[in-house]
């Protein structure tokens, strides 16, 4: 059996210096040989391992055939921003988790080959799916512009429905702009991909915070549905002393600046981000990673992740965290923050050695402090322990049901206790990841369509 590709990309020493692509992607031979691998399950694991449905054996089929452009339509049907998915999803846990040659020696590598047809058919212009004018007349609101409001409006469009999505920030693409480094998706991409939406004639409103600028019952006077995928992009914080010192950032914070604001772009533009020396980053999700990183290409001489469990139980991508090592990133395991010191500023960081106990809900095993303490000195601080959903939209609406963790509570549809209101991704399974949230909105989209034409 062959062995698996793995994807090229530039040395650690050379991109820690820049913002430019890390992954270099597949060329046409790489892709049709690694797509040759697939031995063609008849009961597809690999389909099934993925949230959106897409055909996944068929597409390696045409790959390992050359059939490019047939290649890309069948992605299309299912998945409408295949470079970007082919970047971020982390496949290792879903198609490529469920892959049958995972029990003879590793998967096929469909999300290099994702990005490849993805890439391939922007650069050789491949035209995409356009309207199918189902429904005609009927008008759906969409709130957020993230995965799960992306899919719910190409979706709906390609049926023929007027959509006006409706995002709180000055640039669409949610999480997929604000939250992920250029390094490791370019703005470049994303903003491709989503010109698919003008193509579908989907409306796009920036600035609009729905639950303050417009609300949700307001929505509901013009549209025949609305869809909530606002997210969960309020941070988690410490609840530690000294939270509050200067130089602490939450991810959410730190990253967004970078991003929308084009930090990474100094001196082009010089947006206002201090980074010091010696940097803290607390958490070991994708975030997590991501800020550590950034914080590198930021000018910080070292990076620190500090974490409460041990690398075993890291819930970031295998692959970005040895992106992370590779470029000088260090791991400090089973220790806890429980307050910070200095004068204005932060100067330190009290961490509370920790031992592991007994599995709890999540399934790892818990935290248990030892009674150790010791001093951290560091100069800057990135909170990256996760996210809330924002509270605005539901305290807007009261009569909309959420649990206490203050997601919206949907049925298996996305349906919510409003009728005509739908929901779906991180706003209802809190953080999660951007194919998950697509497959919560295509979930929503079915049901929608369905509700609108029954009745």
């Amino acid at each position: 059996m062959k062995a698996r590709l793995s994807m090229p990309k530039r040395p650690a020493d050379e991109r820690v210096r820049d913002f430019r692509e890390v992954a270099l992607g597949f060329d046409e031979k790489m892709a049709v040989e690694e797509a040759s691998r697939c031995i063609r399950c008849p009961s597809m694991p690999c389909v099934k391992g993925c949230p959106i449905g897409v055909d996944i054996l068929r597409f390696l089929k045409l790959v390992s055939e050359r059939r490019f452009e047939e290649a890309y339509k069948v992605m299309m049907k299912s998945c409408p921003v295949p470079a970007i998915t082919g970047r971020v999803c982390p496949q290792e846990r879903q198609c490529e988790g469920a892959c049958t040659l995972n029990k003879l020696g590793q998967p096929v590598a469909i999300g290099a080959i994702e990005r490849f047809i993805g890439d391939w058919a922007y650069e050789n212009g491949i035209s995409r799916p356009g309207v199918n004018r189902v429904v005609s007349g009927k008008r759906v609101a969409v709130v957020g512009s993230g995965p799960a409001g992306i899919i719910v409006a190409c979706d709906l469009a390609r049926l023929g429905y007027e959509v006006t999505i409706f995002e709180a920030l000055h640039k669409p693409g949610g999480v997929m702009v604000y939250g992920i480094p250029e390094f490791r998706l370019p703005k470049a991409i994303v903003e491709e991909e989503l010109r698919y939406l003008e193509e579908l004639e989907v409306e796009i409103r920036l600035g609009f915070v729905i639950g303050r600028t417009l609300t949700v019952r307001e929505l509901l006077e013009s549209y025949h549905a609305v869809f909530m995928g606002c997210g969960a992009g309020h941070p988690r914080l410490l609840g530690v002393p000294g939270e509050n010192l200067r130089y602490i950032y939450t991810a959410n914070e730190f990253l967004t600046r970078i991003n929308l604001m084009r930090a990474y772009m100094f001196p082009e533009y010089d947006t206002p981000v201090r980074v010091g020396k010696r940097v803290a980053v607390i958490g070991a999700g994708n975030t997590a990673m991501d800020s550590a990183r950034t914080a590198l290409r930021m000018g910080a001489s070292e990076v620190y992740v500090l974490y409460r469990r041990t690398q075993a139980e890291m819930p970031a991508r295998h692959e970005e965290v040895l992106n992370a090592e590779e470029e000088g990133v260090k791991f400090v395991f089973l220790v806890q923050p429980i307050g910070f010191n200095g004068n204005g500023k932060v100067e330190s960081v009290k961490l509370a050695k920790m031992r592991l106990g007994e599995p709890d809900e999540s399934g790892r095993p818990r935290p248990v402090p030892t009674g150790e303490i010791i001093e951290f000195p560091v100069d800057t601080v990135i909170n990256a322990i996760g996210f809330h959903p924002n509270p605005l939209v539901p305290k807007s609406m009261p009569e909309l049901k959420v649990d206490r963790k203050g997601r919206i509570v949907v049925d298996d549809s996305g349906r919510t206790s409003v009728k005509r209101v739908y929901a779906g991704g991180d706003i209802v399974i809190g953080e999660g990841t951007i194919i998950e949230a697509m497959g919560w909105g295509r979930r929503a989209a079915l049901a929608i369509h369905s509700d609108i034409v029954r009745n």
